[in-house]
């Protein structure tokens, strides 16, 4: 049984993320066990701290997956189905065949196995809230070099979400490649610019 979770519905710029990961409970460390939660309820300390330890473990205690689709395909398809997309696409990349899966939310991704919603997963599931902090972390870390190739919307603290800061950024530097241009205050920021 797989857990999947994605990180980066709600921002303006950069790819979603998905992770799939497979754990083995009996031999899980049980600080590990002890730490999982939904990647929201923890600090950006815990997180890395927690994604460093799930990838430090061996075949045998854990797989794990990652997929993302790209701004131009969330353009093209839309949050949601770009959403499942990088779901499938984690799911794919395992080392493991899974025989089932349990996804965080309401939707799922075509999968080669069957698969359950879990609304809340990331905190009901091991495996989900192991997959919602790979996802984030390696979201976090993706937004922060784009941070550096795009200064100025302080992507490598907000991560890419419609803050102040980030708003002031695009008033004054305008629209990125790395912004998703079917979000409307994107395609509100393009059609103000003569």
């Amino acid at each position: 049984m797989i857990g999947l979770d994605e990180a980066g519905r709600g921002p303006w710029a950069g790819p979603v993320v998905a992770a799939a990961v497979w754990l083995n409970p009996d031999t899980l460390p049980s600080p590990l066990r002890d730490g999982l939660d939904d990647s929201k309820k923890l600090s950006a300390k815990a997180r890395e701290n927690l994604f460093e330890a799930l990838l430090a473990l061996s075949p045998e205690q854990a797989a794990i997956g990652r997929g993302e689709a790209a701004v131009e395909e969330i353009d093209a398809l839309n949050i949601l189905q770009a959403s499942l997309l990088a779901m499938q696409r984690a799911a794919a990349a395992l080392s493991i065949a899974a025989e089932a899966a349990l996804v965080d939310g309401r939707q799922i991704p075509s999968l080669p196995c069957p698969a359950r919603p879990v609304v809340k997963g990331d905190s009901r599931s091991l495996s989900i809230a192991a997959a919602s902090i790979v996802a984030k972390v390696s979201r976090d870390r993706a937004m922060a070099l784009l941070a550096a190739q795009h200064p100025g919307y302080g992507w490598e603290r907000n991560q890419g979400y419609g803050t102040v800061e980030h708003r002031a950024g695009l008033d004054r530097l305008g629209v990125t490649a790395a912004h998703r241009r079917s979000f409307r205050p994107i395609r509100d920021a393009l059609a103000s610019k003569p």
